[in-house]
C-alpha cells in the first residue's frame, strides 16, 4: 500500500510542540510533502528540521502547486472553516484542528462542500480516541456504574499571559476563540461521545480579563484585548432526566477536579482527557476508589493529537467512515453556539443539529 501524501498547513506551537515530533510513528504509512505558514522564516527553518521538500507561505499555492491527498489543518480557530473549505475545494481530504469552524453556519458549509467532493473530513480533538475515553466508553456500555443521570465537565487554560509561549497568542482570545472553542470543545467532546446528543443548553458567561500584556518571547510587551469571554458555565439536558454541567475558563489557574467525571447509580468514573498516561479513577458501590491503568499509546504523556492523525491516514487507507466525524464536531459547535445565546438572552434553547 503506498504511503498517503499528507500537507501541513500551520507550523506553530502545536504543530512542533505535539504534531510533527510524534509524526515518526507513521512514517511507515504517510509522509507530509509540503509544508505552510504565514512566517517564511519559521516554515523554513520547520521544512528543513523536518526534512519536508516543499514549503510555502501561500496555502493557495500550496494547494495549486504541490501534490499530496490530505491537509492537516493547524491554523488558528478563526481561519479552519476557510482554509478547510479551501482544501476541500482544492479535492483534498482534510484532518482540521478544533474547532472545525466557528458558527453552525460554517460547520453545514464544511460537511456539505466534503460530502459534494467525496472527501474525508476528520475534526479533532481526537480524545474520544484515547484509551481512558474507549475504557470508559466499554465501562458504560457494560452498566459498571449503572445508569448516568449526573455527569460533569471542565476545560481552561490557565490565567494568562502564558510564560514561554513562542508564537503570538492573540488569536486565542479575539472573536471567535476564547476557552470555550478553544478548551471547552474537549470536555463537550467526551461529554457527548459517552451520553449521546443534547438536546437543550443553558448557559451564563462573563468576561472577566479586558487585556493582557504579553511578559516574555518575541511579542513582549504586546497587548493584547480580551474580546470573548473567558467565563463559561453551561448545563447540558440529555433528555430522559440526564443532566451535565461543562464548564471552560480562561480565569482559573488549575483544578484538582477531573476533566470529565461521570455519576451513575452504581458508582463514578473520573477521567483526565488531556494527559493519554493518567489512569482511570473508578468508584463502585460498596468498595472504594481504585485507580485503572491502561496501555499506552505512543505517546508518554499529555494529550496525543498523532491519534487523530493515524485516524485519517487509516480512514483515507481502508476507506473507513472517520469515528471524529464532521457531525459530531457541528453538534458541540451548536452546543457552544446556543450556550452564548443562552447567555445573553436568559432562555433555554433546543439544539437543532444530533449526530
Amino acid at each position: 500500500m503506498s504511503k498517503v501524501r499528507l500537507a501541513l498547513l500551520g507550523c506553530g506551537d502545536v504543530a512542533q510542540r505535539d504534531y510533527l515530533p510524534e509524526f515518526h510513528r507513521i512514517a511507515d504509512r504517510a509522509e507530509i510533502v509540503a509544508i505552510c505558514a504565514r512566517s517564511e522564516s519559521r516554515v523554513r527553518d520547520v521544512a528543513q528540521q523536518y526534512q519536508i521538500d516543499a514549503w510555502y507561505t501561500d496555502y493557495e499555492r500550496m494547494l495549486a502547486q504541490s501534490e499530496f491527498e490530505a491537509v492537516i489543518n493547524l491554523t488558528p480557530i478563526q481561519l479552519h472553516a476557510e482554509t478547510t473549505l479551501a482544501a476541500l475545494q482544492a479535492g483534498k481530504h482534510v484532518y482540521s484542528e478544533k474547532p472545525i469552524a466557528t458558527s453552525v453556519e460554517q460547520a453545514i458549509q464544511i460537511r456539505e462542500t466534503a460530502a459534494r467532493q467525496n472527501l474525508i473530513i476528520v475534526a479533532a480533538p481526537c480524545v474520544m480516541l484515547f484509551p481512558q475515553v474507549q475504557y470508559v466508553k466499554s465501562e458504560l456500555e457494560k452498566g459498571e456504574i449503572g445508569e448516568v443521570y449526573s455527569a460533569r465537565g471542565i476545560g481552561h487554560y490557565g490565567v494568562p499571559p502564558w510564560q514561554g509561549y513562542p508564537s503570538d497568542p492573540s488569536p486565542f482570545f479575539a472573536n471567535g476563540a476564547g476557552p470555550a472553542m478553544d478548551m471547552g470543545v474537549y470536555p463537550l467532546h467526551v461529554l457527548t461521545g459517552l451520553l449521546g446528543p443534547v438536546q437543550r443548553v443553558t448557559a451564563m458567561t462573563a468576561r472577566v480579563l479586558k487585556s493582557i500584556t504579553i511578559q516574555d518571547g518575541p511579542f513582549k510587551g504586546k497587548e493584547v484585548p480580551i474580546e470573548a469571554d473567558d467565563n463559561w458555565h453551561i448545563v447540558l439536558d440529555f433528555g430522559f432526566s440526564r443532566l451535565a454541567t461543562a464548564s471552560a475558563h480562561g480565569c482559573i489557574q488549575d483544578t484538582l477536579a477531573p476533566q470529565v467525571e461521570l455519576q451513575g447509580l452504581k458508582g463514578t468514573i473520573a477521567v483526565n482527557i488531556l494527559d493519554v498516561s493518567a489512569p482511570v479513577e473508578m468508584l463502585k458501590a460498596g468498595y472504594g476508589w481504585e485507580k485503572v491503568d491502561l496501555p499506552q499509546t505512543g505517546r508518554l504523556a499529555g494529550p496525543d493529537h498523532h491519534l487523530g492523525i493515524e485516524h485519517l491516514v487509516d480512514c483515507i487507507q481502508n476507506h473507513n467512515k472517520p469515528v471524529l466525524s464532521i457531525d459530531h464536531a457541528l453538534h458541540v459547535i451548536e452546543i457552544i453556539e446556543k450556550a452564548a445565546l443562552s447567555a445573553r438572552e436568559g432562555k433555554t434553547l433546543t439544539l437543532n443539529h444530533s449526530f
